[in-house]
């Protein structure tokens, strides 16, 4: 009789999977309350999670299998409203940092990434936060909320500064106030040029967090997020950046968020490969 799967990321035995050896902890986030279109992104974590058990765990490109670094899946963060949740995110990946662990917060909406990345600013007092998004999500506020998943990178930019996009396509007029065109690269542009990964780069101080929204990715490929929007990145576009990323800086975390889960499994999959190459790009 076959044995159970473990019920964490990849899968994993006991002796790869516990909090006191793991250098890298999974922390799920299924919070989808200020989504406004296609409901579904508190689904996402745990689809990542059933996703991922049946990749394989040796990784052709780097040669390597970052399961045996250890990777410890936490509970859930469960919270009623944005604010219960930014300061639950925010407290348990403080604590996390506190004890060296390498912090992956799984969304949920857009919006759990802000209580992330606050943590990140009190261990990092110059970092760069590289937003890969089909959307700018620099609104003031929207629908009445200044914590919307549509106004995260303004609340980000309360931060730092710091913020570079990469695959943006869809904006309202009044965002363009608040961005940096210098650190900016819209889909278009990144489909007309064979050097803007280089250039992205260059706009990245030495330590990065990363904040990946699924529908960075064309919806052929990604169609499983709440606001698809077409024109986006490819597999490789996105795999190469992050490569060329992990090379040349210092990546202290990152997060995935904005999974709504189908019928079709092929997209969980792409997420949850996706989370296990970065880790494997990152030299632990």
């Amino acid at each position: 009789m076959q044995s159970k799967i473990p019920d964490n990321f990849g899968g994993l035995p006991e002796e790869h999977s516990n909090y006191k050896d793991a250098n890298i902890v999974i922390l799920p986030v299924p919070f989808d309350k200020t989504s406004t279109w296609i409901k579904g992104a508190d689904k996402g974590p745990q689809a990542i999670i059933e996703a991922s058990k049946n990749m394989e765990l040796y990784d052709i490109e780097t040669n390597s299998e970052v399961y045996k670094k250890g990777i410890f899946t936490e509970k859930a963060i469960i919270a009623r409203d944005s604010r219960e949740m930014i300061k639950k995110t925010y407290g348990k990946v403080k604590d996390l940092l506190e004890n060296k662990k390498f912090v992956v917060v799984l969304g949920g909406e857009h919006s759990v990434s802000f209580g992330a990345i606050k943590a990140y600013s009190d261990f990092f007092k110059s970092f760069s936060v590289l937003h890969l998004d089909a959307h700018s999500d620099m609104r003031d506020s929207y629908e009445g909320s200044k914590y919307s998943h549509a106004c995260v990178m303004s609340r980000v930019k309360e931060i730092t500064k710091e913020i570079v996009s990469v695959g943006i396509r869809s904006m309202d007029s009044s965002e363009l106030k608040n961005i940096n065109r210098r650190k900016i690269f819209y889909a278009s542009e990144i489909y007309q040029s064979k050097s803007w990964i280089n250039k992205m780069v260059r706009q990245l101080s030495r330590d990065v967090y990363i904040s990946i929204d699924l529908d960075v990715f064309d919806p052929s490929i990604m169609p499983s997020t709440g606001t698809p929007e077409p024109g986006g990145l490819d597999w490789y576009q996105v795999i190469n950046l992050l490569e060329n990323v992990s090379r040349n800086r210092n990546i202290v975390g990152f997060d995935v968020v904005e999974l709504c889960p189908s019928q079709d499994k092929a997209p969980d999959f792409l997420a949850a490969k996706l989370i296990y190459k970065l880790l494997s790009f990152k030299k632990f």
